[in-house]
């Protein structure tokens, strides 16, 4: 089919107060995105053809969190197709659902949007919503706990972040104290803190790294600067090699992972980039990167391009959905674990223990309540379901009859969250300002929802653990990004303990991050 609309600058105009108003809670108003939904203005969109994206709006796809939009007119629908292609014409980057990932099997239930005012009946059992959140609570889910696929409807209700409410500010537990740490950032994501204090952040939105020193007497850093620039959604950061004195700091973009000289206290890239890697771009595209303690391997995390392709019919997810082993130049990659469909959001070393950790967004579209997202320390060579199967043996119902063999490998992680909570950076904590049950524990932050009817998500978590491991559990840490009516107005992403002992929190939703002290 041809636009009957094509090159009318007054189509694309009506199409961008469309977009903005049908389109904008998921794509992001200016087509920027949210989440994990890939470019707009870069294939496979921007090669798609009109009548293409026409199809994909018309028909949807639950499973890639596209609800139809048969109900819009025919003539409205053309003119979002003619603001969406004036996007790779030349100007506005975005991020979107791509057009080819359309061509997937049909799920059996459609998909439906819980207005966030609703007074849907709490959740039961183990699975919760933000209405139940509370610094403090404990939470823990089992495979013994999971729903049938489709037990409830697959929803579209991801946010459309506001601006944060006078009386709105995160809530902790009893004794710690939240205060604005530095605002006003273009896409904050992960951070890290380097061995000599200095903090250090992946500005997303504005493709740079920025750094921090120091705490003033306001709680605020007392020098910031930028490290480096003119990098393609940066996201990974880490230093090589592990100990005190590093040599280099490694970034993980969406397309590349490079590497700048760098002497210990540097708040200035001392040198050119290092390219070392190229990784596939598409689909998920936060790139993690951690170190092995004895510095030989270097681990780099590439989800999926889609929500559950099957990659033996779909050559785009090769060397996707894996944790993926390197020599630290970049030489001999191996697969070091699989099935995971997307580890970007965080991995970590322990140091104690040797053991790598990951924290990963399971799948959508089988109803509220899964796939749960998960924390896990990771074992070498481990199956972890994606896409036919997932924890406890259970075989996604869209690859029905696939892969029998592999049933009984798929590992069950160490701790399930709530499903779609969408689980970014993990830390340990190592500080010495929490109180000393604490040491050791790992910190998450979970980004939010998007295919619940209720949100969940949207808050920081605590990991217990003991001798290194965890304990299936997690509580609430810091919770209130979203308000009692359902509106959300932040998101937290990357977390990292501080010098002095106090746990840092990104959070791209008021574009912030937040501190977190106890007992000042």
């Amino acid at each position: 089919m041809k636009n009957p609309y094509a090159g009318q600058a007054a189509a694309v105009q009506a199409g961008k107060t469309l977009f903005e108003q049908k389109c904008g809670t998921c794509h992001g108003k200016t087509g920027k995105g949210t989440g994990n939904i890939p470019e707009l203005d870069a294939d496979p969109t921007k090669s798609a053809s009109a009548g293409e994206i026409f199809w994909f709006i018309t028909k949807g796809s639950v499973e890639n969190g596209m609800p139809s939009w048969a109900s819009l007119p025919e003539k409205q629908r053309w003119q979002i197709v003619s603001f969406v292609k004036s996007l790779s014409a030349g100007t506005g980057a975005a991020n979107a659902k791509p057009a080819a990932s359309a061509a997937v099997a049909p799920t059996p239930v459609a998909a439906h949007t819980m207005d966030p005012k609703s007074s849907a009946p709490a959740a039961s059992g183990p699975f919760m919503d933000y209405r139940m959140e509370a610094p403090g609570r404990t939470h823990k889910i089992t495979v013994k706990d999971l729903p049938a696929p489709y037990a409830t409807k697959s929803a579209s209700n991801g946010p459309d972040v506001v601006a944060r409410p006078e009386n709105a500010w995160p809530k902790a537990p009893s004794g710690f104290k939240v205060e604005q740490f530095v605002t006003g950032l273009d896409e904050p994501r992960l951070m890290r803190t380097a061995p000599n204090g200095d903090v250090f952040l992946a500005e997303t939105g504005a493709g740079q790294i920025r750094v921090y020193r120091g705490l003033g007497g306001d709680g605020k850093p007392q020098q910031s600067e930028i490290f480096a620039s003119g990098l393609k959604k940066p996201y990974g950061i880490a230093f090589y090699p592990p100990g005190d004195n590093p040599e280099w700091v490694y970034v993980g973009a969406e397309n590349q992972i490079v590497r700048y000289p760098y002497h210990r206290g540097d708040m200035k890239a001392s040198g050119a980039l290092r390219h070392l890697i190229d990784v596939p771009t598409g689909g998920h595209d936060t790139r993690d990167i951690q170190f092995s303690t004895d510095a030989k391997k270097m681990f780099v995390s590439v989800g999926s391009r889609s929500n559950v392709d099957d990659p033996d019919t779909t050559s785009s997810e090769k060397n996707r959905a894996m944790i993926l082993a390197f020599n630290p130049d970049g030489t001999g990659m191996q697969v070091y674990a699989y099935g995971i469909r997307n580890a970007g959001g965080g991995l970590l070393m322990d140091p104690k223990t040797n053991q790598l950790w990951c924290s990963v967004n399971e799948r959508d579209g089988l109803g509220d309540n899964l796939v749960p997202d998960y924390v896990t320390h990771v074992e070498p060579g481990g199956f972890y379901g994606w896409p036919w199967w997932y924890m406890g043996g259970n075989q996604d119902p869209r690859h029905k009859g696939k892969h029998p063999e592999l049933k009984d490998k798929v590992i069950t992680p160490d701790v399930l969250l709530q499903a779609h909570s969408a689980s970014l950076q993990i830390t340990i904590y190592d500080g010495k300002q929490f109180p000393a049950e604490y040491q050791g524990d790992l910190f998450g932050a979970n980004h939010g929802s998007w295919n619940k009817a209720v949100r969940t998500g949207y808050e920081v978590v605590r990991i217990p653990r003991e001798d290194g491991k965890a304990k299936g559990e997690y509580q609430d840490f810091l919770t209130g990004f979203v308000t009692e009516d359902g509106k959300v107005w932040g998101r937290p992403v990357g977390v990292t303990v501080a010098p002095d002992g106090s746990l840092l929190v990104s959070d791209d939703g008021s574009n912030t991050i937040w501190r977190v002290s106890y007992g000042q």
